[in-house]
């Protein structure tokens, strides 16, 4: 386990997934869900080569058809330390003979937290190293603590959106897939109250680029957790049926399968594309209180 600190927060991640792990303020006090397995055993798990879900966990490149498990296999590997500085940490990575056998590209996936004041800043960079095009998703899965929600409490909040319009969304029900129909939130002038049964469907799926920030705002309206991000997709999640006391807010590049879909992998919606020798890089950042 790795500690950044600075004088407003203090944040420790692990190797395994390079998944941050606790994000605590001067005083202690921890914004970051803890993994407790009776909810859910992550903190934040980084998602790649897929976001979500595929048919029948089933998808079909360089004319093979390959399998794979929902968010894909980055959370559950193990990440080479690269750098570390007082205020960065720097993960690694690199496709090998296990990765290869459920995705048949070459690449190097780096991960990077940057304490900035009370902001931590959360940089992915995919490089392709294969002699081909690649193609992937990638996404982040941060869960923060409900403020002013104790365990065993109605699992309730409010967040705030920069979207003061209609703010649309789909359904990721559908045996783990989704189908293109858009609701609306019914957030009121960015303003977005959530129960337990908001999540009866699964995550709250907004996609088009309709968002850029979601606050996570406590009971006098003040933001305790900021996300933002410039990803085309963001989900928003909590277990349904345990009453669990967090929250995830995630920026996707990428998406599930439409429901039924038999299409071709780079095909699927929301997909990324590297040529040879080209990179993808994007952040997003976590600003506390």
């Amino acid at each position: 386990m790795e500690i950044l600190k600075n004088e407003h927060l203090t944040i420790e991640v692990s190797s395994l997934g390079a998944e941050l792990q606790s994000i605590r303020d001067d005083e202690g006090h921890e914004y970051l869900w803890q993994a407790d397995e009776r909810y859910w055993p992550r903190h934040s798990p980084i998602l790649f080569p897929i976001v979500c879900g595929l048919w029948e966990d089933k998808y079909r490149t360089e004319g093979k058809e390959f399998a794979m498990g929902r968010h894909g296999f980055a959370r559950d590997t193990e990440f080479k330390l690269l750098k570390k500085s007082a205020t960065k940490l720097t993960y690694a990575l690199e496709s090998n003979e296990e990765t290869l056998k459920a995705y048949p590209y070459k690449f190097i996936l780096s991960v990077t937290y940057r304490l900035e004041n009370n902001r931590i800043h959360v940089v992915w960079h995919v490089h392709n190293t294969d002699d081909k095009e690649i193609h992937f998703q990638i996404g982040g899965h941060p869960a923060f603590n409900l403020p002013d929600v104790k365990e065993g409490e109605p699992m309730r909040g409010v967040m705030c959106f920069d979207n003061m319009g209609r703010v649309e969304r789909i359904y990721g029900n559908m045996g783990g897939c989704v189908r293109p129909e858009r609701f609306d939130t019914g957030s009121v002038d960015g303003v977005w109250a959530f129960t337990e049964e908001t999540f009866r469907d699964d995550a709250v799926i907004i996609d088009r680029s309709q968002l850029r920030q979601v606050c996570l705002l406590d009971k006098t309206a003040h933001p305790v957790v900021t996300v933002d991000f410039q990803a085309p997709a963001v989900g928003i999640w909590s277990p349904y049926g345990k009453n669990a006391p967090f929250v995830c807010i995630e920026p996707w590049y990428g998406l599930h399968d439409w429901v039924e879909y038999q299409g071709e992998f780079k095909e699927k919606y929301l997909m990324n594309h590297l040529q040879p020798g080209a990179s993808f890089m994007s952040e997003y950042v976590i600003t506390i209180k």
